[in-house]
């Protein structure tokens, strides 16, 4: 094995896929790339990396709402966009060809173009280390679309792109214990 710098380790353990959160701050729609996710236990609960640093902060701070939707591999260029140009002088829906959907239970819309959305509430911040727990209180998926594959950022501006998904749900019934 090859040393590499420490730095760059995160890029070895690459996380879900790269998402777009949405925010509502009472006025206009805003949209952000975020790369870093996670699922937290078999729940409907999810972390998001984010600060003050991004404008879409403010609005998910005050609102304590947003959507995180879930593009696919035909979306990345919009993804980078959206990614590199703020909302604080740029209506990226609009630049980026993005149509926003209402949601049922949180002012933050859902993205048409992208396959999933889940409505979120915040129900955490943890100010030390930028995360921002939420809570899903709805999901959708279009299953019509032909295309399913999402993106994974490395973390150096490349990407990985899923594939097929391979089950092993019958090994995996047989290792769960009883009541789980």
């Amino acid at each position: 094995m090859e040393k590499i710098e420490l730095s760059k380790a995160f890029t070895l353990i690459e996380p879900g896929p790269v998402v777009l959160v949405t925010t509502n701050n009472g006025e206009k729609n805003n949209v952000m790339t975020i790369s870093w996710t996670m699922v937290m236990d078999f729940t409907p609960v999810f972390a998001i990396t984010t600060g003050a640093w991004n404008y879409s902060f403010a609005a998910l701070r005050e609102t304590r709402e947003c959507v995180i939707s879930i593009p696919t591999v035909e979306m990345l260029d919009k993804v980078i966009g959206v990614g590199t140009s703020s909302g604080a002088d740029t209506d990226k829906f609009e630049k980026f060809m993005l149509t926003p959907v209402p949601g049922e239970h949180v002012q933050a819309p859902l993205i048409k173009e992208c396959i999933a959305n889940i409505e979120c509430r915040v129900i955490d911040i943890v100010k030390k280390h930028n995360i921002v727990v939420l809570e899903g209180v709805a999901a959708y998926f279009d299953d019509s679309r032909k295309e399913k594959r999402t993106v994974h950022a490395v973390g150096d501006g490349t990407f990985i792109v899923d594939g097929r998904k391979l089950s092993r749900k019958k090994l995996m019934r047989s290792k769960i214990p009883a009541g789980i």
